[in-house]
């Protein structure tokens, strides 16, 4: 079955609350994490769900580069916050329209006011070889040599 990844980040669709999140009134705030809970365990149910997590804000977040000998580490706070994957999901989707309809259910959690965020939801479909096979079971990007 395919497997999709659905990323989420820190746009916040069309909420304007000042502070976005944080601005929110406590009932909408309960109202917005029990809508996930809610769909994360019918997900779960259906056996579409396979992993969600939500990720530490970016100014926790570091960024690695090496030339294979010393690595540079550097640490937030960050500039472009929006841009920032704020958390993911993985879901198994018999098809892509499903993948999407799934999607569509996580941006349409409740904000300020009980309405919609409309939150960007990034689905990208995990790669799979021509033949169907797991990308560890194939060479996905030309020779690699991994070890």
């Amino acid at each position: 079955m395919p497997r999709y990844l659905m990323i989420l980040d820190y746009q916040s669709g069309n909420d304007e609350t000042p502070g976005g999140m944080a601005g929110w009134k406590p009932d909408e705030v309960q109202a917005h994490m029990s809508y996930y809970e809610a769909l994360n365990k019918a997900l779960t149910e259906s056996g579409e769900l396979v992993a969600v997590e939500a990720l530490t804000p970016p100014d926790q977040a570091f960024v690695v580069t090496s030339d294979g000998t010393d690595k540079t580490v550097t640490d937030g706070p960050f500039q472009e916050f929006k841009e920032w994957v704020a958390g993911y999901m993985i879901v198994d989707a018999e098809t892509e329209e499903r993948a999407l309809e799934i999607a569509g259910l996580y941006s349409a959690a409740p904000g300020a006011g009980g309405r919609a965020i409309q939150q960007p939801i990034q689905v990208r479909r995990m790669y799979h070889g021509i033949d169907g096979s797991a990308l560890e079971d194939t060479i996905a990007f030309g020779e690699a040599n991994i070890e």
